[in-house]
């Protein structure tokens, strides 16, 4: 299974997201430890994950769903997202 970065900035601030974020969870098992960016482990690609999510952004909202390489990482967590990432 692969692992993808979804980032985004959400810029309507007049619409409710939270269709959104039940449809990233419906990707996979996914990590979320940061405000607008998830980690999903999925076998989709990243176009079948836009194709996904679209649907449930506007034309002003922005979108990054990029594979990431999970062996080369560093950063400032807290321990269970470092287990999650790890496994």
């Amino acid at each position: 299974m692969n692992k993808y970065l979804i980032t985004y900035d959400l810029k309507n601030i007049n619409r409710n997201y939270d269709s959104l974020y039940l449809a990233i969870k419906g990707l996979g098992a996914w990590w979320h430890y940061l405000d607008s960016a998830w980690i999903v482990k999925t076998n989709m690609n990243s176009i079948q994950i836009w194709n996904i999510l679209a649907h449930h952004i506007t034309t002003i909202d922005r979108m990054l769903i990029i594979k990431i390489d999970s062996y080369d990482k560093w950063g400032w967590l807290p321990q269970d997202a470092w287990d999650w990432l790890n496994s």
